[in-house]
């Protein structure tokens, strides 16, 4: 039987986000939830406002890969059950509250170093909007529209 999507939900921000602290767990959900709400690009017409799609589509998060470079993948939503923690920042994310300074942003990234890229994804669809802790935040450009 699939998870319930609050369960997919919580199990994708521990895998995602886990080691972030709570802020950088809203962060993240609220990342998530902004892709299902966003009203044009490549999310609305891809995902069309299901938070299941847009947990599963291609390409977009590590944890729901089985593999990575040929190489099984230990940390997945299937190996990683979630705590109460995870399930509380789902509830919250779903009730339809947001990490304030996190806007607009579709995407975030762990650049592994001190300093965060300018744009990101690299086809300079998403703007550094800000940080919180390791990982990077990017709003939309007028390029996302395009998508």
């Amino acid at each position: 039987m699939p998870y319930s999507v609050r369960e997919l939900f919580a199990r994708l921000i521990k895998c995602e986000a886990g080691g972030e602290g709570e802020l950088g767990m809203k962060a993240v959900a609220t990342i998530v939830m902004n892709r299902v709400h966003v009203a044009y690009g490549e999310y609305q017409r891809v995902c069309q406002g299901d938070l299941r799609k847009v947990i599963y589509q291609k390409g977009q998060f590590d944890c729901v890969k089985g593999t990575i470079a040929g190489k099984a993948n230990p940390q997945t939503i299937w190996a990683n059950p979630p705590e109460k923690i995870h399930y509380d920042v789902a509830d919250w994310a779903l009730s339809g509250n947001k990490v304030y300074n996190i806007g607009d942003c579709l995407w975030y990234m762990n650049p592994f170093s001190p300093k965060c890229p300018s744009t990101f994804p690299w086809n300079g669809t998403g703007k550094l909007r800000t940080r919180i802790r390791k990982h990077c935040f990017y709003s939309p450009t007028e390029l996302y529209k395009d998508t």
